[in-house]
């Protein structure tokens, strides 16, 4: 696998894969691979990515926990900038770990990577003053397909880090925090999501 190493079925989910690339450094920085479509299939992922998508969130913000409806994803998942706290939530209907969610610490300093397959949520919480979080998609953006999950289901019950605050019923970012007071930063939509039980009733 050359310049990948991967940890696949991550926590216990299948499908879900860790994976770190070979970083060469010396004294005047680093080189690495960040995609290789030979060595991910020489790990048994084949996968053929048409997007890439790259954003920027100061810390404290939550973006999550969102899913396509109609048009799944895979995704490929890394920081590049700072740091986040990476979640994905199985929501394949006859999986065995339905519902259950893996989290990775995603840093520019690891260079972890996370690959996400289609049918999960997935959201991330900023844990630095800033962070750019970069990921490539097997299917393009499709306007109005995003779903959601609320963030703080008890039910699917992510232990985010660093996050303070009592559960009050919603997916509301009041009266939550970070332990150096930093306040959680949700946007509207992701306040009003439901619960994974009140999302999916097959």
């Amino acid at each position: 696998m050359g310049q990948i190493q991967v940890e696949k079925n991550y926590n216990g989910i299948e499908g879900l894969c860790v994976i770190t690339p070979a970083v060469h450094g010396d004294s005047r920085g680093y080189f690495m691979e960040t995609y290789s479509q030979r060595d991910m299939e020489e790990a048994g992922i084949d996968i053929v990515f048409v997007q890439d998508n790259q954003s920027m969130s100061t810390k404290g913000v939550l973006r999550g926990l969102h899913f396509q409806k109609q048009y799944p994803q895979t995704k490929l998942v890394r920081a590049i900038k700072g740091s986040v706290f990476d979640v994905a939530v199985d929501l394949r209907k006859d999986s065995a770990t339905y519902g259950k969610w893996a989290g990775v610490l995603l840093t520019e300093e690891n260079k972890k990577q996370f690959l996400i397959p289609k049918g999960f949520a997935h959201g991330f919480l900023v844990l630095t003053d800033t962070a750019e979080f970069c990921y490539k998609c097997d299917d393009f953006y499709h306007p109005n397909d995003e779903g959601g999950l609320a963030w703080n289901d008890p039910k699917i019950h992510v232990e985010w880090p660093e996050l303070e605050g009592t559960y009050q019923g919603t997916a509301s970012a009041e009266g939550y925090h970070l332990k150096d007071g930093t306040p959680l930063n949700l946007s509207d939509k992701d306040q009003k999501w439901l619960g994974i039980d009140e999302t999916f009733t097959f």
